[in-house]
């Protein structure tokens, strides 16, 4: 890897850096864990930058890495640990990306992954829909169709959750 990759790279990462951490976490929803993905996607990143095409690229070509490390995680481990909130404030990075609303971080994370996924890249991570296109490696249509069917079942989680309080 050339110097002025290896700086680009650099630059990259610490840039986006609490926004992988996040990424991760909302995967795996352990500090720990997070922290572990995050190390290893900069590993990875420094030794596959050879294969990376166009510096443009870079941060959806990163978060990709980060997403694949995430999954990679999960299938060798096969567990959940779900944390409090207050654990969450303690170890996670601050931030203005606070749930404030309990249930709707319950209805996301019930939401099958596929679908999970492109909403922390949208909503939270405030990707366009061509960059969580490229970083997922799916058709821009694929994507729209996913966040839309996401949507709608957040919207039918939500109003359900809200009948049985009434």
């Amino acid at each position: 890897m050339n110097k002025k990759m290896e700086k680009l790279l650099i630059q990259c990462i610490t840039e986006h850096k609490e926004n992988v951490y996040r990424l991760a976490y909302s995967y795996v929803k352990n500090a720990e864990d997070a922290l572990d993905i995050v190390q290893d996607s900069i590993h990875k990143a420094f030794t596959s930058a050879g294969s990376l095409k166009s510096e443009a690229t870079m941060k959806s070509w990163f978060y990709r890495i980060v997403i694949n490390t995430s999954l990679d995680f999960l299938r060798k481990h096969k567990r959940i640990q779900p944390v409090d909130d207050i654990t969450l404030e303690l170890h996670g990075p601050i931030s203005e990306d606070v749930y404030q609303n309990v249930d709707l971080e319950k209805a996301v994370e019930e939401l099958p992954t596929a679908y999970q996924t492109i909403i922390v890249l949208r909503y939270f991570e405030d990707l366009r829909i061509e960059d969580i296109a490229e970083v997922l490696n799916e058709n821009v249509n694929t994507v729209k169709t996913r966040l839309y069917q996401a949507l709608n079942k957040l919207r039918v989680k939500m109003n359900d959750d809200l009948q049985e309080v009434k």
